[in-house]
């Protein structure tokens, strides 16, 4: 991530909304700028958030309003980090116009338009769609050792805790119930109240606590804290103390039944009977929920991100479906409405590192057996595409070939054989080496369209046939690449290549499970169907497309039968992916048009 660029953090700050989601906030702009990155808080010019930068010892040099925005570059906007519970399409839309947009416990009607979702206090799969992570261990517990009840004390001592605001006035009553119960003095109440909390409620009995500073550091003081579902209550649980919970809104209580916690809209006899029972529940919650597991917070896991989310479809350029197709923790896959390929977007950068491991160790775990020891079979399949080829071709007698990501040359060295004047471009380096030394071939050591490579010495000055065995899915900008294939390749030239097929039986028998496992320097996945509408609108015109890589054994529910090639059923579903033409890959032969 480049330091430079700016972090904006969103929280929601409105009436009767709670402090909770700005606090959070704050504490995470906070520790971001800790580890050295800019980030800043967006906070209305409406709102007046100074009591709370007071009671965290935050910098209100930190905060920037609509006067302030209108001012930032978007391309100073690494990404945004919108904390609102629930946030409206337009204001989502006019966020999404700067920069990407990570939402976090996001539970609005539009969370499938966000970018990026975090859930950090929702259990999994409790929204749909569900989110690219979710992990309660994101929240940040205390590092110092928490505070021990004083086992002396015989009295049950009992923190009542409803946040910065408390709208409903749950603390009030909460407190006034317990010290109706407390005839007998077994128990010693105490209600926090948050810096809007504007009651003036009293009671001989109940110690009213203005402030706690590091709340999180103290809750092992207690033996019940008495909250709604949010993150004091996760805290809580880290501190090994018992919580009872009594939630203010009907979102609240199904959120905390999801999440386990025991819950009451009017509060029980609390005595030791109760107690006793209360820890016990808790603590198996707390083992269930992996509180304490050792993990990245937030901050360390958003210090990670330099999120790219694309507005155009990478291939056509036409508009994204605003919906998902599905969430990974590092991707999220949406289907472009004009074309129907399958694009991600990525939440982190990845480096791209074809060495000899990617066509050793990699190739030998996916195929049994290394680039090289393949060579044989590799070429053989070249000349099968070669001939296809030579059948779009008019007869010449020295055809121009650029092979895009031409690997250690099987392709290259086929073309040779069969009278072409091939060229290739590829970004491993040692393959560039074994191509040039052991098959005296012409490669350039490079990425395609942003290398140099030899112009052919036809009377155009333009390559005859293009191909990319394998390639066009590592393109993040594939309309660039088909842009700058069109010039390079004649009118009436050929454009082949192969690719993995979303419709294919794995696409078709589980569309998640087969995203799932898309390799990661995958970015955009086609289908035999949508290619042809897709390569017409970059000014190609397919003629031919053969279906490829049948597997039977990846059929649902039969495929476990089809495990070698001495059943029968083997061949009868091979027969079946044939005709029905669900290969897991497929070749495209195409023409440049007029």
């Amino acid at each position: 991530m480049d330091e430079n660029r700016i972090i904006i953090i969103v929280p929601s700050f409105e009436p009767r909304r709670g402090g909770g989601h700005l606090t959070r906030c704050m504490k995470l702009a906070a520790d971001l700028r800790g580890r050295g990155k800019q980030a800043v808080l967006f906070i209305s010019s409406q709102s007046d958030p100074s009591l709370f930068f007071q009671s965290l010892n935050l910098n209100p040099q930190w905060r920037i309003t609509e006067t302030d925005l209108q001012q930032i570059v978007p391309d100073t906007v690494e990404f945004i980090i919108i904390d609102r519970f629930q946030t409206s399409q337009d204001e989502l839309l006019n966020w999404k116009k700067i920069a990407p947009v990570i939402g976090i416990d996001e539970g609005g009607g539009h969370r499938d338009k966000f970018d990026f979702l975090i859930d950090v206090l929702a259990p999994k799969n409790f929204h749909k769609p569900s989110a690219n992570i979710t992990s309660s261990s994101l929240l940040k517990f205390p590092k110092r050792p928490l505070s021990v009840k004083l086992s002396a004390e015989k009295k049950i001592k009992i923190l009542v805790s409803f946040g910065h605001e408390d709208p409903t006035g749950l603390g009030d009553t909460v407190a006034y119930n317990l010290s109706c119960q407390n005839k007998n003095g077994n128990l010693d109440i105490a209600l926090l109240k948050g810096v809007l909390h504007t009651s003036n409620f009293s009671l001989k009995n109940v110690r009213i606590i203005d402030a706690i500073p590091n709340l999180a550091e103290h809750l092992g003081e207690y033996d019940i804290v008495v909250t709604h579902y949010g993150i004091t209550a996760y805290e809580a649980l880290y501190a090994k103390t018992a919580i009872l919970l009594v939630n203010p809104t009907e979102y609240h209580e199904k959120l905390a039944k999801a999440a386990g916690f025991f819950t009451a809209k009017n509060l029980p006899k609390i005595n030791q009977s109760f107690l006793r029972k209360l820890k016990n529940h808790c603590a198996k919650q707390a083992v269930k929920l992996e509180i304490g597991k050792e993990n990245k917070n937030l901050a360390d896991l958003i210090d990670e991100f330099s999120p790219k989310a694309n507005r155009s479809c990478p291939v056509c350029g036409g508009e994204p479906s605003e919906t998902s197709i599905a969430r990974f923790p590092e991707s999220t896959y949406r289907r472009c409405k004009k074309c129907g390929v399958i694009y991600k977007d990525r939440i982190k950068s990845l480096p791209l590192n074809y060495d000899q491991e990617y066509f050793f160790e990699n190739y030998k775990k996916q195929y049994g057996k290394t680039y090289l020891e393949d060579f044989p079979n590799l070429t053989a399949m070249a000349k099968r595409r070669l001939k296809k080829i030579k059948s779009l071709m008019p007869v010449t007698q020295n055809d121009s070939l650029l092979e895009i990501g031409c690997a250690y040359g099987p392709f290259l060295a086929a073309a040779k054989e069969k009278g072409f004047s091939p060229c290739g471009i590829e970004p491993a380096r040692e393959a560039v080496r074994h191509v040039q030394k052991k098959l005296r071939l012409t490669v350039v050591h490079g990425a395609f369209p942003n290398t140099w490579f030899p112009v052919p010495t036809s009377q155009s000055g333009q390559y005859e046939v293009v191909t990319l065995w394998y390639v066009i899915e590592h393109f993040e900008d594939c309309l660039k690449a088909l842009s700058e294939i069109g010039k390079v390749l004649e009118t009436d030239g050929i454009l082949a290549f192969s690719t993995p097929s979303f419709s294919g039986i794995s696409g078709r028998s589980s569309l998640y499970k087969f995203l799932e496992k898309n390799p990661a320097d995958h970015f955009t996945i086609w289908s035999p169907k949508m290619c042809k509408k897709a390569l017409s609108l970059a000014g190609f015109k397919v003629k031919k497309i053969v279906i490829s890589g049948h597997h039977p054994e990846r059929f649902r529910f039969f495929g476990i039968l089809a495990g070698s090639k001495i059943s029968p059923f083997y061949w009868i579903l091979f027969l079946i992916s044939k005709i029905f033409r669900l290969g897991d890959t497929f070749e495209v032969y195409a023409v440049k048009k007029h």
